[in-house]
């Protein structure tokens, strides 16, 4: 898969888990793109496809291939049945390269395992439980690539690796790698299927859209980097350098608490937005929430 988020693109991998075209794939791989195309085993035609729903919470989201023709899906394995010591193959896009699937081999280094998962740059950190843990190698471009055991059959979905000690969602490449159990990926794409709602951390159909990039304000809120123009960010008067504190009631103390607060609303939410400008001074705007990324 590659992503477009309007400012360059990236690639991911994804599984078809039905013949009308639904792929399985971490939240990560989809979040913040603007458009999503999908070219079937790497070397056949490209199509686009649009997001069915997401679970940030679990890093799971189900994305539906637009036009395609009926798609051969993938063997689904019991993840329940995996142990530590298993043969394992891990088979994704390494590296953004396309044609043929990279394939990698390892085995099961430990179940159950939580860990805390950031991007490459340190940021939209989010804990990831129940994870089985690998030492096949896992490299960018693999994040939502089937993990399968020696039957053939996918047992997780390859999600984070480790780098320099850090674990990453866009992975360097690294042999301490980490995968969700498909039993798990899957509730989590069959509640999408249903439409999510009641307590459950799915979301589906578009995401909210604010229209800022931040990064961390040391503790004190989400300092915007960026605003696109004609967002509601922009017509509420938020400019870089502002430093966003509170969204719809709730504190703001960090990028990711925005986005957490986003992700809440729907787009046409009307929600009320807090920021402290350059200059210290406190201001407060209703915004009406549009389609695009969580940010």
């Amino acid at each position: 898969m590659t992503l477009a988020d309007g400012a360059g693109s990236a690639a991911g991998t994804g599984m078809v888990i039905s013949s009308s075209g639904e792929v399985l794939t971490n939240n990560h791989v989809v979040d913040g793109a603007q458009s999503i195309s999908v070219q079937v085993a790497g070397t056949g035609p490209t199509y686009s496809a649009h997001v069915l729903g997401y679970d940030v919470t679990a890093d799971v989201a189900l994305i539906k291939v637009d036009g395609a023709p009926s798609l051969t899906t993938v063997n689904l394995g019991d993840s329940s049945t995996v142990s530590v010591g298993d043969a394992v193959t891990a088979v994704g896009n390494a590296l953004g390269r396309s044609g043929p699937p990279s394939v990698t081999t390892g085995s099961v280094t430990a179940l159950d395992q939580q860990i805390t998962a950031s991007d490459q740059g340190g940021a939209n950190a989010e804990t990831l439980n129940g994870l089985i843990q690998i030492d096949a190698l896992i490299q960018p471009g693999d994040s939502g690539g089937p993990l399968v055991n020696a039957a053939n059959q996918v047992v997780g979905m390859d999600t984070a690796a480790a780098s320099s000690g850090r674990f990453r969602i866009r992975q360097q490449g690294s042999r301490v790698a980490f995968a969700i159990p498909i039993n798990a990926a899957l509730t989590i794409a069959h509640e999408i299927e249903a439409g999510g709602g009641g307590d459950s951390a799915v979301q589906t159909g578009d995401r909210a859209f604010l229209g800022v990039g931040t990064q961390d304000g040391n503790g004190d809120g989400a300092q915007v980097t960026s605003v696109q123009q004609g967002s509601p960010a922009d017509d509420a008067g938020l400019a870089a350098g502002d430093v966003i504190t509170g969204l719809d009631g709730t504190t703001v103390d960090s990028p990711t608490t925005l986005r957490s607060a986003i992700l809440r609303h729907h787009p046409g939410d009307r929600v009320g937005v807090t920021w402290r400008d350059g200059s210290g001074n406190q201001h407060t705007a209703t915004v009406t929430l549009t389609s695009g990324p969580p940010a």
